[in-house]
C-alpha cells in the first residue's frame, strides 16, 4: 500500500484550527483593488473558516 501524500497546494492555502475547522483567506484580493472600498479590503485581508460542506473535500486533500 503506498503512503498517502498530502496535495501541496492545499497544504499551502488551508490550515486546521484546534477545534478542527479550516481556515483560509478570501478571495478577489489579489487585483481590481482601486474598484473596492477600504472597509471591504480590510475585511478581505483577514482569514475565514470554510463552508461546512466544503470541509470534506479539503479534508481528504490534506489527509486528515
Amino acid at each position: 500500500m503506498p503512503k498517502m501524500k498530502t496535495n501541496s497546494s492545499a497544504k499551502k492555502r488551508f490550515k486546521v484550527t484546534g477545534k478542527g475547522k479550516i481556515k483560509a483567506g478570501h478571495a478577489m484580493t489579489s487585483h481590481l483593488m482601486r474598484k473596492k472600498s477600504k472597509k471591504q479590503k480590510l475585511n478581505l485581508s483577514h482569514s475565514t473558516t470554510v463552508d461546512v460542506s466544503d470541509e470534506s473535500r479539503i479534508k481528504r486533500l490534506l489527509c486528515i
